[in-house]
C-alpha cells in the first residue's frame, strides 16, 4: 500500500537506529503516530515533532499498560474495553490522554477478532482527533482525571511466553476457556488427552459440581462431545489440532482417537 501510495518506508529496530534516523532529519510532518511498535522511543525523538507522538493504545488507559493489553483484557474476563490515544512520553504507556473510544467484548472474542475491531475504533478516533488536537481544540489531560476505566488503578500486561501455552487443568473451567480464545493466535493452548498431544482451539466452560479429578478426559458418545474436567467445572472442547495433523472438531477427534482415549482412561 505504501508503495501504491508512494510514500517512503523507513525501517529501524532499535532505540538507536530510531535515533539515527531522526538525526537525519527525514521527516517534515509536525507530528507522528506510534501504534504496536515495540521499541522504546527516546525523548529526542518525541521533541522532534512539533505536536509531538500519538500513541493509539488498546485499552482504556490507565489499564493495562505494558506490551499485550488486548491478551489480558480477555484473560481478565473484563467486559468492556477500548482504545486510547495519547501523547507519547518517557514513561510507560503513562502520557496524557487525548480521547479514548469503549467497545464491548463479545463472549466469545479471540484475540485476533478483537485486534481487528479495535483497530478500526483507532482508525476511527485518529481520523476525528487528529485535526482537532494540531487546531488546539482536543487538549490532552491527566489519564486518571479523564480515564473511561472503571478503575483509575494502573494495571499492566506483559508479554507472553511459550509456558503460558499450557493448560492447567486444576485451574477453574472459566479460566481456561478464557486463556484458549486470548492465547489463539500465540502461544496456542496445548494440552496431552489420553496421551495425544493437541492444541485446543475452541472450547466452552461448564462452571457445575463435578466429582472426577482434575484433567480426566471424557467422551460423550450421543453427542459427540469431548469434556475435560478442570479445578471448577469442565471445558466442553469444540475444536483440536493433535500434533502433526490437521484442525478438527471434537467428532472427526473422537472418530480418530476414541479407541486410544479408551485405553488411557
Amino acid at each position: 500500500m505504501a508503495g501504491e501510495l508512494s510514500l517512503k518506508v523507513y525501517t529501524v529496530t532499535t532505540k538507536a537506529t530510531l535515533d539515527e534516523l531522526i538525526d537525519a532529519k527525514p521527516f517534515t510532518s509536525p507530528l507522528a503516530i506510534l501504534i504496536d511498535f515495540g521499541i522504546i522511543v527516546s525523548q529526542k525523538t518525541i521533541d522532534y515533532f512539533q505536536y509531538g507522538i500519538i500513541n493509539s493504545h488498546f485499552s482504556l488507559l490507565p489499564q493495562w499498560r505494558g506490551a499485550d493489553p488486548i491478551t489480558f483484557s480477555i484473560l481478565s474476563g473484563q467486559k468492556r474495553t477500548g482504545i486510547s490515544l495519547m501523547l507519547l512520553t518517557a514513561g510507560m504507556d503513562e502520557g496524557p490522554l487525548l480521547a479514548q473510544a469503549e467497545y464491548e467484548l463479545e463472549p466469545t472474542e479471540t484475540t485476533p477478532s478483537l485486534t481487528g475491531k479495535l483497530i478500526e475504533l483507532s482508525n476511527q478516533s485518529l481520523q476525528s482527533i487528529l485535526p482537532l488536537y494540531v487546531q488546539g481544540s482536543a487538549l490532552p489531560a491527566p489519564q486518571q482525571e479523564v480515564t473511561l476505566a472503571e478503575s483509575k488503578e494502573p494495571t499492566y500486561s506483559r508479554k507472553l511466553t511459550k509456558a503460558d501455552s499450557i493448560l492447567d487443568f486444576t485451574k477453574p473451567a472459566d479460566v481456561l476457556a478464557r486463556e484458549i480464545r486470548a492465547y489463539l493466535e500465540w502461544p496456542k493452548s496445548r494440552a496431552t488427552l489420553g496421551g495425544i498431544e493437541v492444541i485446543v482451539s475452541a472450547a466452552q466452560s461448564v462452571l457445575v459440581p463435578t466429582q472426577q479429578p482434575a484433567g480426566t478426559v471424557e467422551m460423550l458418545r450421543e453427542t459427540n462431545g469431548l469434556i475435560v474436567y478442570c479445578g471448577e467445572g469442565y471445558l466442553c472442547i469444540d475444536r483440536l489440532k493433535p500434533a502433526g495433523k490437521r484442525e478438527m472438531s471434537a467428532a472427526e477427534f473422537i472418530r480418530g482417537y476414541g479407541s486410544r482415549l479408551n485405553q488411557a482412561s
